[in-house]
């Protein structure tokens, strides 16, 4: 299996890659198809990542090498170095590591590729680091950063990487990846694909997780049913506890494989007492759980969110009579009962709410006063009972 079949809807992005491995295997120093600094940039749920991983697969080994993709898979191969934040931000102890880390030559391959997920996450202090090594990156090294845009970085960085931007992939292309790859029935993958609105991720999750499914669901008929003032408020407190409740559902078995991990590691059996001397590293790993279940509640109330614009943006096509297919096509009749209790103005301010409400959040305003009053605006155009 090629490195590149798990992906989807990235073919131009694909080609500029499988150009760059073909100069790099025959030692090509052309700095249009090879270089030593990338970034790819693209929505949320576009691919980047895995479109990372599997350039770093192509560089680490030769074609349709079974051993080197698992590793890469495990983040276990030698040659491969991985800065993957579970928490708000990269911090300059993580980026100090991983400049340390590119500085080692290659043990098994040509290069030595350093990936980092979210660049984005970086403060400007903390990209001052990362600058260093971008400037003067040892010969054997590769960099591929990953952001939304290329303004998620400072300009010195940009100015010293190839961007390679992807576009979102469409409906009928996740949902042929999630049957291909999820083995997952074609109504069903092409419904998550809908309702994920391409994001490959969710897509996967709404495919193969009847909770996270069933809470969607929720929320959006949480939504629908705010008719005043009250209703909003409880409407928000409920909307939060499926956040936090979705949050929990992602990091809970991560955390507990992590901890069970690090008491191996110490030598502890499960259930055994913790020497003093060894708490100080379990509690760290604890803080960074808290730090990642912060990260995670903010993920899952900004999901909400994307959740609800899709909801009002639906209905809104209804109201201009367009003849675009719904996101939320399986609540057909409330949808369009909801576009008979508003006019279009009306919608639009919710809309308009719901992203102040996102911005607010960001601001670090509390996540339920933000939704309280997102909900609000919405309870002005809400159906009646």
């Amino acid at each position: 299996m090629a490195v590149w079949d798990e992906l989807t809807g990235q073919t131009e992005a694909i080609a500029i890659f499988e150009a760059a491995v073909a100069a790099a295997s025959v030692g090509g120093s052309d700095d249009s198809s090879m270089t030593h600094s990338w970034l790819i940039t693209g929505p949320p749920g576009s691919g980047r990542s895995n479109l990372a991983y599997a350039f770093a697969t192509a560089l680490l080994g030769p074609e349709g090498d079974a051993a080197t993709a698992r590793q890469v898979a495990a983040r276990t191969h030698p040659d491969l170095g991985v800065l993957a934040t579970a928490k708000v931000i990269i911090t300059m102890d993580e980026v100090k590591a991983a400049v340390a880390s590119s500085q080692f030559s290659p043990s098994v391959g040509r290069y030595r590729v350093m990936v980092i997920e979210d660049a984005d996450r970086m403060v400007e202090r903390t990209s001052n680091v990362l600058l260093k090594a971008l400037e003067e990156p040892p010969p054997r090294t590769v960099w591929i950063l990953c952001a939304p845009s290329e303004a998620d970085l400072i300009p010195t960085i940009r100015s010293r990487v190839r961007t390679v931007r992807l576009r979102v992939p469409d409906i009928a292309e996740v949902a042929a990846l999630l049957e291909r790859r999820d083995g997952v029935d074609a109504a069903t993958a092409t419904r998550a694909a809908r309702e994920a609105q391409s994001h490959i991720g969710m897509a996967h999750r709404l495919a193969t997780n009847a909770e996270a499914r069933d809470r969607r669901a929720r929320t959006l008929e949480i939504a629908l049913g705010i008719h005043s003032v009250s209703h909003a408020v409880v409407g928000a407190a409920a909307l939060i506890e499926l956040a936090k409740a979705d949050a929990e559902a992602i990091t809970e078995q991560r955390d507990s494989e992590e901890r069970d991990g690090a008491l191996r590691s110490l030598g502890i059996e499960p259930g055994g007492t913790i020497p003093p001397a060894l708490r100080a590293q379990l509690k760290a790993l604890d803080e960074d759980q808290k730090r990642r279940a912060t990260r995670s509640l903010r993920d899952g109330i900004d999901r909400i969110m994307v959740d609800l614009l899709s909801l009002y943006r639906d209905i809104l096509l209804i109201q201009l009579g367009a003849p675009s297919e719904p996101i939320n096509l399986g609540i057909l009749d409330q949808l369009q009962a909801a576009a008979r209790s508003a006019s279009p103005p009306e919608t639009l301010a919710t809309m308009d709410a719901i992203a102040g409400a996102r911005r607010r959040i960001d601001s670090n305003v509390p996540p339920a006063l933000a939704i309280e009053a997102m909900l609000v605006t919405a309870s002005r155009k809400a159906p009646r009972p």
